[in-house]
């Protein structure tokens, strides 16, 4: 596709050298006779294009983010509506991205092999009435200048100096000859690829609820945590006037509080969510950042006069890949209302093309998270378009022994993070497949699966149990990286989980060889699991933790009299905990299904929506708007507060509150079954999961000591209403098929 890359330098920006981000421009005629015209274009980094003066541009961050030792992506545009026969212009500018990453250094993205300056390159494709077609590129003559971003990082932020602006510097009459030529650049070693991700978009706009004057500035505070760009609107500034905005997450004792989005001990990130502003002198300046974003509820403004700290001053516009919303959860407990409400604004804010860890000081693929937040993902948006690009990537990762990183995408930083981070490799393609029926994305895997699965098993000790990586992560008055759960349970049991969705895969695209080998290899650890890992005579599991007892239990170590036995002692540790969760992640995902599943709805409800520490009510009985990385005591250090790999709370609640379980047996997109569980100081539930072309609503109110449960249901779908135990429909039935459109029914609790 792109033969010829070009740049504007050899030189490239870094914390203590800023390099303005280039323009570009490259004119050519037209025929009046043209039938079409397209643009292919890639940027690495970023890239932003105009033709003739319009943007065309999909998105911020165009086209992709990647290492692009693995894939190069570029965007199609067919721009026949914006030239016209004679004289056109397509022009350009191009930020660093992931191609020169000066804050990245923490994940050693500063000594990426392919660092350097910004490359572009473009084809433009036009198609003649008569047949003819005729292609330019890039070359040498194309012309380039320096824009007023004189600095731009995705992490640190963005600097421009309206006073360099250059007008009409993107029409097709504006005379570039004092510009330089471009220089030619290396073509990247990466795999060329046309981006099938969903662009990154503006969502909404938001004005500040306040504007408070702290110390040199003003503090704007937005309500709600979220990820996005400021927009700034300045009213009679003077040439000159440098203006600062430093976004952040919470304030501490009423000052703006900076240290959870900087890593303290390295003083380079102190510039973290920085956005500078050198105005031009005029009565009304705007401006938006192009090459990068951030992660804030405030932002903390200096360089203003108090007659120009109005509110309109700012105004926060978030961001995230074109997703649709086509989950809905609520009840009649304000809770779990606001719980659903953060996990969907954590889920859009950490989906920049794929799922991150973090939007403000991280901004990383991180595979567990995307591994833990798969199914609430697909209950409540739609990311598969995401998956799929991203999941080419953490195929593309991995390493000669077929280990992917922890990661994607790296440089080579995060490998060894073990199974319980590895697994998003069998995850995302085994649940897009479930909820999507998209089998294209197991095609594309199942290589590299199959590769992570040999590597694994030369990773067996002498007891054929896997040790290594990381483990129970942000465990309650646990520091990062500590956890009570042995890593030998938590890496050999999500093992066993990781070859029975391999094995499904393998299956379902006739790979027989591949399927044959991870059963093997799940009998050998099931096997070494059970004679190692768990006490039979007692019942538990090895560490004797809430987390080990719930994956013992959810895995299926246990069955006929020891279940009952086992469930006990999870009941009992809870009991210990004051009725807390005192899991880590990989409890906590499945603590929850445990009891819901076994009768203990009310404990685990009671458990998710209490107010003290620790739980997730404790997050929004201290005013969270989005889901905090980790369980923390009033007063104790402050860490991300907006991740979303808690968010499979979500999930509980569509499956357990609601009842509604979406190919339960993974054997057909369209089967459903609906079975909601009724905990006590529960009154009203309503859900409805929205899917291209279906629909699917289920509610259910108290009415006395009755039950109405309503259900709207679209004819593709078909299945079963099963009710819990010790509760009947009105005819005596406890189950009951399907139907479509809309029905009541009217549920008895049984005398006990």
């Amino acid at each position: 596709m792109f033969n010829r890359f070009i740049k504007a330098s050899n030189e490239y920006c870094t914390l203590d050298n800023f390099v303005p981000a280039p323009y570009f421009r490259q004119t050519f005629e037209l025929k009046s006779e043209f039938k079409s015209v397209v643009l292919y274009i890639t940027g690495l980094g970023f890239y932003e294009a105009h033709i003739n003066g319009n943007d065309i541009t999909k998105g911020i961050l165009a086209p992709y983010i990647s290492n692009p030792e693995h894939y190069v992506y570029y965007d199609k545009y067919d721009i026949t509506d914006v030239v016209r026969g004679g004289k056109n212009v397509l022009a350009v500018i191009l930020g660093n991205g992931f191609q020169n990453s000066p804050g990245g250094y923490i994940w050693n993205f500063d000594e990426a092999s392919w660092r350097g300056a910004p490359v572009l390159s473009f084809k433009l494709e036009i198609t003649y009435n008569s047949g003819e077609v005729y292609t330019i590129e890039p070359s040498q003559n194309t012309k380039t200048a320096p824009s007023p971003i004189i600095f731009d990082d995705e992490r640190h932020g963005e600097y421009y100096d309206a006073r360099l602006e250059i007008t009409d510097w993107d029409k097709e009459n504006f005379d570039d000859l004092d510009w330089e030529n471009a220089l030619l650049a290396d073509t990247p070693k990466g795999t060329q690829k046309l981006c099938e991700a969903d662009p990154i978009v503006a969502r909404e706009r938001i004005g500040a609820i306040s504007v408070t004057g702290y110390k040199n500035g003003f503090i704007y505070d937005f309500g709600q945590n979220n990820a996005g760009l400021t927009e700034l609107k300045i009213c009679n500034s003077k040439r000159g006037q440098k203006i600062t905005l430093k976004h952040f997450e919470v304030l501490k004792d009423g000052e703006p509080h900076f240290t959870n989005i900087e890593f303290p001990a390295d003083s380079r990130t102190s510039g973290y969510q920085t956005n500078i502003y050198y105005c031009k002198g005029e009565k009304v300046e705007k401006h938006l950042p192009r090459f990068t974003y951030d992660g804030f509820r405030y932002v903390f403004v200096t360089g203003i006069t108090k007659e120009q700290a109005t509110p309109e001053l700012l105004t926060y516009i978030t961001y995230s890949s074109e997703m649709k919303q086509i989950g809905s959860f609520s009840c009649d407990n304000e809770i779990i209302n606001k719980l659903q409400e953060a996990t969907v604004r954590s889920d859009f804010s950490n989906f920049f093309y794929f799922p991150t860890d973090c939007p403000q000081r991280e901004k990383n693929g991180w595979t567990a998270d995307a591994s833990l937040s798969a199914e609430q993902m697909l209950y409540n948006i739609t990311p598969e378009h995401g998956y799929k690009e991203w999941m080419r990537n953490v195929c593309k990762a991995l390493n000669a022994e077929g280990q992917p990183p922890g990661i994607v995408p790296t440089g080579g930083w995060g490998y060894g993070f073990g199974p319980a981070w590895d697994i998003v490799i069998v995850n995302l393609p085994y649940y897009t497949y479930r909820y999507r029926a998209d089998k294209e994305i197991l095609k594309e895997s199942a290589q590299a699966i199959n590769r992570y699965i040999r590597y694994l098993h030369t990773r067996l000790n002498d007891r054929n149990l896997l040790e290594f990586g990381l483990g129970d992560w942000c465990e309650p008055d646990k520091p990062e990286g500590d956890f009570q759960t042995p890593l030998i349970v938590t890496a050999s049991i999500v093992t066993v989980d990781l070859l029975r969705k391999a094995k499904f895969i393998f299956e379902i695209l006739g790979l027989v060889d591949y399927r044959d080998f991870a059963e093997e290899f799940e009998i050998t650890i099931t096997n070494a699991i059970k004679e190692h890992l768990i006490d039979y005579e007692n019942c538990t599991v090895f560490g004797n933790t809430q987390t080990s007892q719930s994956m013992g239990l959810y895995y299926g170590f246990f069955d006929g009299e020891f279940f009952g036995r086992a469930l006990q002692k999870l009941i009992d540790l809870i009991a210990e905990k004051d009725n807390h969760c005192y899991c880590g992640v990989l409890g906590g995902c499945v603590i929850y299904k445990v009891l819901a599943e076994n009768g203990y709805e009310d404990l685990a409800y009671e458990m998710i929506t209490r107010t003290d520490f620790p739980s997730y009510g404790n997050w929004i009985a201290r005013d969270a708007t989005t889901l905090w990385e980790t369980y923390r005591r009033e007063g104790d250090v402050i860490n991300s507060l907006n991740h979303h790999f808690w968010g499979f709370v979500s999930e509980w609640f569509y499956k357990y509150l609601a009842g509604i379980k979406i190919n339960p047996e993974t054997t057909d997109i369209n089967a459903v079954e609906i079975s909601p569980c009724f905990p006590e100081k529960l009154s009203e539930v309503n859900a409805a999961y929205r899917p291209e072309k279906c629909f699917l609503n289920v509610s259910w109110k108290r009415s006395g000591s009755d039950i109405i449960l309503k259900t709207e249901i679209s004819d593709n779908y078909y299945g079963k209403i099963l009710l819990p135990k010790g509760y009947c429909f009105d005819n005596g039935a406890a189950a009951a098929e399907i139907v479509s459109g809309c029905s009541r029914y009217k549920i008895l609790k049984k005398d006990t």
